[in-house]
């Protein structure tokens, strides 16, 4: 498995809330390896702790560990054609031969029986061979390019985390906006229930209140059920054991982004980016592949040797050793250098496209989630007037059936208003906050940045 390039908007696909369900069968960032025993006591989860889980135990973090395990073991495994190889054997055998079948006419031709004692040290060491060595540097560069992949995958384990933490917080703020509202009705029905026992009011505005109370309800049930299905998708995807109960202990109000220019934060997205970085390897590893393919025609050299005893018994045995320069060369192979040739010209030509296409996408990334920032910072800001204004108009709406000036029509209008503006302000909210924490994955620093770029943390 390699990570490579994660584009921005194909992360906002697969956090959408209800895309969600659906990717944890096949995206391994939103799975994990439970771990630890399910305590009867609720945890506390801070935004720290919950990143610091995922790090650990996150599915798509462990399996790019392993991948950079094989591309250890793919390093190892090229080099085997460049390091000596070194074995021994001891044999002791009785046997008969015929002479003549060497073409020996001797009488009588068969010797023997007699014993055979062999104890050999051998060693065969390649003194050049051009093309198992860039064999070798392409798999140490590759190896290399996972080491990146973790990196970058760190990165995008801290943005699921985060993302996941805060679409719970704002699931609970709908809670508690849905249970104010809640009250708000029951005390709108108990006030349209006491003007219409002193005349004032007609029944019908009763039966509006009590709608509204019955909607509120409903909004309460469904937000404390939205709730409990993000924590559950928060829980998966950080490791903690199965049926674990647990609490939110932050919350993230407004907090404004630390002063960021456009053009700083390209220059460290490309500096800073991992999967940037492993590209460029995955490049190099490419040419040196291309440069092992063409190396094939070339002629290697290797030296062998032996050194043993030899004799009919071991305690009679004689030193004997062997020494030889071999020197092979290359001289028709059915046209397969030819085609290691071709497919490794067309891998360079497809990492450098890759690389190419990742510089443009760093550079839309990093623009995006700035445009993202300041358009959800500028949301932010007309949610909260909206919502002291919706509040305002409750209120006077409120006055206004009181005194009988209005019927309930304009509080249930209001209650609604209210409603949707408070809406909006998590909304908002949760995109602002989530934009920040995407600008830092764009920008490549995550995992070292994350709280200072959300921050607003109690």
């Amino acid at each position: 498995m390699m990570v490579r390039s994660w584009p921005l908007f194909t992360i906002w696909l697969v956090l959408a809330p209800v895309a969600a369900a659906a990717q944890t069968q096949t995206n391994p960032f939103l799975g994990s390896v439970p771990t630890g025993k399910t305590s009867a006591e609720p945890l506390a989860l801070t935004l720290k702790d919950t990143v610091s889980r995922a790090l650990q135990h996150n599915l798509g973090l462990l399996l790019q560990e392993e991948a950079l395990r094989q591309a250890r073991g793919a390093k190892w495994r090229a080099l085997e054609d460049l390091l000596p190889n070194v074995s021994g054997s001891v044999s002791e055998r009785r046997q008969v031969l015929n002479l003549e079948a060497f073409g020996l006419p001797v009488n009588p031709p068969i010797v023997g029986p007699f014993n055979v004692f062999d104890a050999r040290l051998a060693v065969s060491q390649p003194i050049v061979d051009v093309s198992a060595l860039n064999d070798a540097k392409a798999a140490s560069l590759d190896e290399r390019a996972e080491a990146h992949g973790i990196k970058s995958a760190r990165d995008l384990v801290v943005l699921v985390a985060v993302n996941l933490y805060l679409q719970a917080i704002a699931s609970a703020s709908r809670i508690d906006v849905a249970r104010a509202q809640s009250d708000t009705a029951q005390a709108l029905y108990r006030q349209a229930s006491d003007l219409k026992a002193s005349g004032l009011v007609a029944g019908i505005d009763v039966l509006r209140a009590q709608v509204q109370v019955q909607n509120q309800r409903q909004r309460l049930i469904v937000a404390e059920n939205e709730f409990e299905k993000a924590k559950l998708q928060l829980a998966r995807a950080i490791g903690l054991p199965t049926g674990q109960a647990f609490t939110l202990a932050d919350k993230i109000p407004y907090a404004p982004l630390p002063d960021v220019s456009l053009d700083d934060a390209l220059k460290r997205a490309y500096d800073s980016r991992a999967d940037f970085q492993a590209a460029r390897e995955r490049l190099a590893a490419a040419e040196a592949t291309r440069r092992a393919a063409g190396a094939e025609i070339l002629p290697t050299v290797h030296v062998d040797a032996d050194y043993g005893t030899l004799g009919q018994q071991a305690p009679k045995a004689h030193p004997t050793y062997t020494v030889a320069a071999n020197v092979r060369v290359p001289l028709f192979e059915a046209g397969r250098a030819q085609a290691r040739r071709a497919e490794s010209e067309a891998l360079v030509n497809r990492r450098k496209a890759e690389l190419e296409d990742l510089r443009g996408q760093i550079d839309v990334d990093v623009r995006t989630a700035m445009f993202d920032v300041r358009a959800a910072s500028q949301q932010l800001e007309a949610a909260q007037t909206t919502v002291s204004l919706a509040n305002q108009e409750l209120e006077q709406a409120r006055d206004r059936f009181a005194a009988g000036a209005a019927s309930n029509i304009e509080v249930t209008q209001a209650q609604e208003s209210v409603a949707a503006a408070s809406e909006t302000y998590i909304a908002a909210l949760y995109a602002h906050n989530l934009a920040k924490a995407s600008l830092a994955r764009a920008v490549g620093i995550a995992e070292t940045a994350i709280m200072q770029y959300v921050g607003g943390l109690k």
